[in-house]
């Protein structure tokens, strides 16, 4: 029988606070690990005791300390994967945790398939709210074998390396290993490199791997730091060589996919930050990403012309200097909102706007209802009397009025931890001035303390509905703090406020004391 076990490295900077979580969490997977390496990459403070002392109570760990620090992720795992003597290999970065049963979920299922690669789902845990996310999910929703990576492209999305197990020899055999140096983004590369040399893959709907998001931590992870143009040239350079590895590798259809990963993904969730940069920045993010987008072949653009990512690289193409920064964050949104105006060129026929009419939107004509980029704005008016939710739908091109508005389904999500409250329903009445109009009572103190996102479904007589989330209308003081008397808590504090994407959320804080704590916690921690 051939022996089994996998190793995982573990790789880290000083990162004492958090390093000796991650290699106890893979210490803990059980006899499933044969072998853990920390390689610790010249770190300054008290990594390395705290590693020593964690070898010299368990065998299987072993520490590799680099005398020169590399400046990024991928030479530590290079040298952890030299290290590595198990049939399988995992990566694990400091800061994040491995959950139990994670490796013989992957090891089983590499094993049972005769795979080289097993993934699993990899849940984003934002601190220290403690709120979950699943990354991927779709991949991950169900057992698979996949036999050639050809046969589902939607691997491209998947760019992460640490919630994949490995088997130790298919990497060597094929010489996949990880840029060096400071290389940003080199798992985009590591994963391409892997899907070209076409392994067999196994996935598990299994939880393998805990990525701690901590946006308030003093110093942000390579990838959270987002703030700076270089940033957004390594994510490109990286996507690009990552395309350029599946094209050289002959799998097309890959490369192609990978294209349309960087248009759904990485324009987007840029394009929704870009009003949050300085003027300089948005010129230099503006003349990058035209540089890069004009590397795409036609065919790249041939599929679904009007979905968000392609439309918001059309405007970005067509237009020299930056523009509709507000608009295209609406685009950019998850789901999309397509915001006024409405323009029609010479022929009558839908585009972007009177400033840029090479931008068609005829395919906005036979869009399936549930995937149009609909707009709904709202106003949030807190009030002692009761608080009430206007909701005014606009028209688009013709396309509401042809599926028939009826009425829409409102609800608040906790932000913690997703809990939804107050889920109420009002019909829509035509508006005055054209689009569709609704108010929703909305009772705060029933909501309690923290931040609520607002969803809506909108349903129409055609049978078809849409989910969505609306537009805070910002002006008139509608985005601002409201103390309101309350029965139960003396006062309660409101704060509606738009999010990065332009959506309406709201921030309750009941008590004096709570709403001078969320008063206090703004000064020092901006709104998103």
């Amino acid at each position: 029988m051939r022996p089994t076990g996998a190793s995982v490295v573990v790789i880290g900077y000083n990162d004492a606070a958090h390093v000796s979580d991650a290699v106890r969490s893979a210490l803990a997977q059980g006899p499933a690990v044969r072998q853990v390496v920390a390689v610790d990459d010249c770190s300054t403070d008290s990594s390395p005791q705290l590693l020593a002392r964690l070898a010299a109570d368990d065998p299987r760990l072993t520490v590799v300390r680099r005398t020169v620090n590399s400046g990024g992720c991928g030479s530590p795992r290079n040298d952890g994967l030299d290290a590595v003597t198990s049939p399988y290999v995992m990566f694990l970065d400091s800061d994040d945790v491995l959950p139990a049963g994670a490796v013989a979920a992957l090891l089983g299922a590499a094993t049972e398939a005769g795979a080289e690669v097993a993934g699993g789902l990899c849940v984003r845990r934002e601190l220290p709210s403690g709120r979950e996310r699943p990354w991927q999910e779709s991949l991950y929703a169900a057992r698979a074998v996949v036999a050639h990576p050809s046969r589902r492209p939607r691997l491209v999305h998947d760019t992460l390396c640490v919630n994949k197990l490995y088997r130790t020899g298919f990497l060597r055999e094929h010489g996949i290993r990880f840029p060096e140096g400071r290389f940003l983004y080199e798992d985009f590369v590591f994963t391409a490199r892997v899907l070209a040399a076409a392994p067999r893959i196994a996935l598990v709907p299994d939880p393998v791997y805990v990525w701690h998001v901590r946006r308030a931590a003093d110093q942000l992870s390579l990838s959270l730091d987002r703030a700076d143009i270089g940033n957004w040239q390594a994510r490109t350079r990286a996507c690009a060589l990552a395309h350029d590895i599946l094209l050289g590798a002959g799998h097309k259809e890959l490369a192609r996919a990978a294209r349309v990963k960087f248009l759904d993904h990485e324009l987007r969730m840029y394009a929704r930050e870009l009003e949050l940069r300085d003027p300089a920045y948005r010129r230099a993010w503006w003349a990058h990403t035209r540089a890069y987008l004009e590397q795409y072949e036609p065919a790249d653009w041939e599929r679904d012309p009007t979905a968000p990512g392609r439309l918001l690289a059309r405007v970005v193409l067509a237009s020299p200097e930056p523009r509709d920064l507000g608009r295209l964050k609406e685009l950019a949104a998850r789901p999309a909102r397509l915001c006024p105006p409405y323009a029609r060129g010479p022929d009558g026929a839908p585009v972007w706007s009177d400033d840029l009419p090479g931008v068609g939107l005829a395919p906005l004509l036979t869009r399936p209802t549930r995937l149009l980029p609909l707009a709904v704005d709202a106003e949030l008016r807190p009030r002692a009397r009761g608080t009430l939710l206007r909701l005014r739908l606009h028209e688009l091109y013709g396309r509401v009025a042809r599926a028939g508005p009826t009425e829409v389904a409102a609800e608040w999500r906790s932000r913690a931890d997703g809990r939804p409250a107050q889920r109420r329903t009002a019909a829509f009445t035509p508006a005055p001035d054209g689009g569709w109009s609704a108010t929703v009572p909305v009772e705060p103190a029933g909501l309690g303390a923290g931040t609520w996102d607002l969803r809506l479904r909108v349903r129409f007589a055609d049978g078809a509905h849409r989910d969505m989330t609306a537009h805070a209308v910002p002006g008139a003081g509608l985005l601002r703090r409201r103390a309101l008397p309350s029965v139960r808590h003396g006062v309660l504090l409101i704060h509606p406020y738009a999010t990065h994407s332009g959506a309406l959320a709201l921030r309750i804080a009941p008590g004096a004391r709570g709403a001078l704590s969320i008063t206090q916690a703004r000064l020092h921690h901006p709104l998103p």
